[in-house]
């Protein structure tokens, strides 16, 4: 297939991983693979805006992404959105991300929610091991999600998300003599949200706190081969505060760190031996999200740990202007930019935009937009 295949999969790797590396007891790399890392970016634009955060944000229509939980405090009885990211649109013009997302109250304590997440890779062109051309075709990835969340008090929440992945790279095409196939995971989230009112200075307030565990499932292969590969398993945790400034001005400060649950690639000695302390990633899905903590030396699990921050200002509640950053360790992928948003709601409909500004002029992902619209009743 095209050389574009291959650049798209070693950009889409800046996502969650790098190789692994067997250089003995030392690395300058070590970043983590997996399969289906799509799934791990934010689709809607209001989040992209605050530095790709949202678990302890206030609750919108796509929190079912971010925190099922946030959708049992949700202040309309349903609501719809959709997104659209177009993806690495400094390499290619064919790869985007489709979202839809909705929420139903039912009652004063529940919701439920659903959404489909679509990712095209854009018309590629198959080859044989002699070159010639195959046909060309669009591989895609998508994931269906549906949630259930429940207010536990007045101020808790919690939520579980099931949701099924389907990802189709090949269409079936044989690589190297080996039949390939779409592969399929089962997965669940579990959510939890609190927010409390408060006063500050006498202005009226709000605390958030939020804590998540994605993409916990099954792993993937895309042969009859019993290798497979970790899907993103990510642990989210969040903190923010609302506060009113006067009775049209107010603004929302949010923190965010995230960690991979996948084991870490280990190091290898001169005999093919583990180097302490890593550990053999070659484990059950379980097995792989504890020893995700403990796998690597201290100094790389601290580098294992993603870190953002977002401000959100409204006017009127009619008018939002957003801002972030979001860090990721040199040597954990190197992610790092600034994010930059705007929304405006008018009556039952809403629209956001927001803006990547990469630290790295090399960085694909530089550039990228985020577009969604909601109607929220």
């Amino acid at each position: 297939m095209k050389n574009r295949l291959l650049l798209f999969f070693s950009t889409l790797i800046l996502l969650t991983s790098t190789q692994a590396q067997d250089i003995g007891v030392s690395r300058d790399f070590g970043t983590i693979t997996t399969a289906v890392p799509f799934l791990m970016i934010g689709p809607d634009a209001r989040a992209g805006g605050m530095g790709d955060i949202g678990v302890a944000t206030s609750p919108d229509g796509n929190s079912i992404y971010w925190n099922a939980a946030k959708l049992a405090f949700v202040d309309k009885d349903m609501g719809y959105n959709i997104s659209y990211v177009p993806w690495l649109k400094g390499l290619v013009d064919d790869i985007g991300l489709g979202y839809v997302s909705f929420y139903k109250q039912i009652g004063d304590q529940q919701t439920v929610g659903g959404s489909l997440r679509y990712f095209s890779l854009g018309n590629i062109t198959f080859t044989n091991s002699e070159g010639e051309s195959q046909g060309t075709y669009k591989p895609n990835e998508w994931v269906i999600d549906l949630a259930y969340s429940r207010k536990l008090s007045d101020n808790f929440s919690a939520a579980v998300t099931g949701k099924f992945i389907y990802s189709n790279l090949t269409l079936g095409q044989s690589i190297n003599g080996v039949e390939s196939r779409a592969g399929t995971s089962v997965a669940a989230d579990v959510s939890m949200y609190y927010r409390n009112k408060l006063e500050i200075g006498g202005r009226d307030a709000r605390l958030n706190l939020g804590l998540t565990i994605n993409n916990i499932g099954n792993k993937i292969s895309y042969t009859s081969s019993t290798q497979k590969d970790f899907i993103p398993t990510n642990l989210r945790i969040g903190a923010g505060l609302e506060l009113d400034l006067d009775d049209y001005n107010s603004i929302a400060f949010t923190g965010e760190v995230t960690k991979l649950l996948v084991p870490t690639p280990p190091v290898y000695d001169e005999d093919g031996n583990i180097v302490a302390p890593y550990l053999d990633n070659n484990v059950a899905v379980i097995t792989g999200m504890i020893h995700s903590f403990y796998d690597s030396p201290f100094g790389e699990e601290m580098q294992e740990i993603n870190l953002a921050s977002g401000i959100e200002y409204w006017y009127d509640k009619q008018f939002a202007v957003r801002g972030g950053y979001f860090y990721e360790s040199a040597q954990k992928g190197n992610r790092q930019y600034f994010t930059l948003g705007a929304g405006l709601k008018y009556n039952v409909f809403g629209l956001d935009f927001s803006y990547l500004i990469s630290t790295n002029p090399t960085n694909p992902l530089k550039n990228t937009l985020r577009f969604t619209l909601s109607y929220d009743l």
